[in-house]
């Protein structure tokens, strides 16, 4: 098929894809809670005649065209945030409280779009395309749920998808190698003895002990991680006491650590662990750590890049090289276990993700679904040249 008819095909879609979009983002549902959306995607692709996949998934939805081996996934998220819109959009949404400001609604729709190209192409493939709707990426236990459900088995390669709003419409963010971060969240209990605040010396002050904490945690990326490598440790939350005249039992501080490299991440976490414990015990208190372990680093596969590279150029889009992103991103979880790329699509929009005026430029829909109708196609032509006979 000419790159002049496939991008008719394309824009032929615009409209519908459009509409997609502003449905999911006029209905959104929060991680584990995506029931209507599961409906509504299952329907928009059983309408076109493409075949829905039975895995033991509560919500999300895992399709496929195309028969026989290889077999290459395309994977979108679909759940929202609790955050408060406040775009003034005429489609903005209808849950208060709950919004896709991260765009996830855009993902939904640009590879529902790549499957209805798919599915027009259907008898040129050289296999099988898996679709994955995959839910609760935004806690970071989606790609796990699917990973559980058997959905990967047999997969080949995977190919996943984010909007990025400081890039234009028509740019492609194609990189080998780390993209996104390790996301690991972090609660410290510091535990001292509570005393009325006129008489300090009474009581250990765990407020004095968690500020100090705070401080010395700083110096963990500037002291024990290379100038070369890169970090953050940030302490969002500090929680302590329940009267101006009583020093409490106790404060707990909440926060996230980002890195690239698992040897960082490691070397971090040790130091996080071994600053907190000596801080809280030269003030004669005591601290413990909880680690909520989050995804690992989007590890992107050098052969992959270079294959959605050539298929952006064929469709005279613009291919750069990105800069990696310290969010975190549970795709990373399908390329412990398959060789992935993670793609940035631009979408030149106002805000930044997780903003209660997050929006995007529409125009971006059919230029993704274009690109990973072509990628999907591409890596099954290559994989399957290199089945064995």
């Amino acid at each position: 098929m000419s790159n002049e008819t496939r991008t008719r095909s394309a824009a032929a879609l615009s409209g519908r894809l459009t509409d997609i979009r502003r449905e999911l983002h006029r209905n959104p549902e929060l991680s584990h809670e995506e029931f209507e959306t599961t409906i509504r995607i299952r329907n928009w692709l059983e309408a076109a005649g493409i075949r829905i996949a039975s895995y033991a998934l509560k919500t999300g939805v895992i399709a496929e065209i195309g028969a026989g081996k290889p077999v290459i996934a395309l994977r979108a998220d679909i759940d929202a945030l609790p955050i408060q819109e406040e775009t003034g959009l005429p489609f903005a949404s209808a849950a208060p409280g709950k919004m896709h400001a991260c765009g996830h609604d855009f993902h939904t729709a640009a590879i529902i779009g790549a499957a209805y190209l798919l599915k027009e192409r259907e008898h040129e493939l050289k296999g099988t395309i898996r679709l994955i709707f995959q839910p609760a990426e935004e806690k970071a236990k989606g790609a796990r749920q699917v990973i559980a459900s058997g959905a990967l088995e047999g997969v080949q390669a995977i190919f996943g998808l984010h909007n990025k709003p400081d890039l234009p419409v028509g740019t492609i963010g194609i990189k080998g190698g780390p993209l996104m971060a390790a996301a690991d969240g972090f609660v410290v209990e510091v535990a001292g003895h509570g005393s009325h605040a006129a008489v300090p010396e009474a009581g250990n002050d765990p407020v004095v002990t968690a500020s100090h904490i705070v401080t010395a945690l700083q110096s963990i990326v500037s002291r024990n991680v290379g100038a070369l490598d890169s970090a953050v440790i940030s302490v969002t939350k500090l929680n302590s006491g329940t009267a101006w005249n009583v020093i409490p039992e106790k404060a707990v501080l909440e926060g996230t650590i980002r890195t690239f490299d698992p040897d960082v991440r490691r070397r971090v976490r040790e130091r996080f662990d071994q600053v907190t414990a000596g801080v809280a015990a030269a003030f004669d208190t005591t601290a413990v750590v909880r680690w909520i372990e989050g995804p690992p680093p989007v590890h992107n596969d050098e052969g992959l890049a270079e294959l959605a590279w050539q298929e952006a150029e064929q469709l005279e889009l613009l291919p750069v090289n990105p800069v990696p992103s310290l969010a975190g991103e549970d795709f990373a979880a399908y390329q412990q276990l398959v060789p992935g790329l993670f793609v940035f699509i631009g979408t030149d929009g106002p805000r930044e993700w997780h903003h209660p005026a997050f929006d995007l430029d529409e125009r971006a829909l059919p230029v993704a679904a274009d690109f990973f109708a072509g990628t999907a196609i591409r890596a099954l032509e290559q994989f399957a040249a290199e089945e064995p006979v």
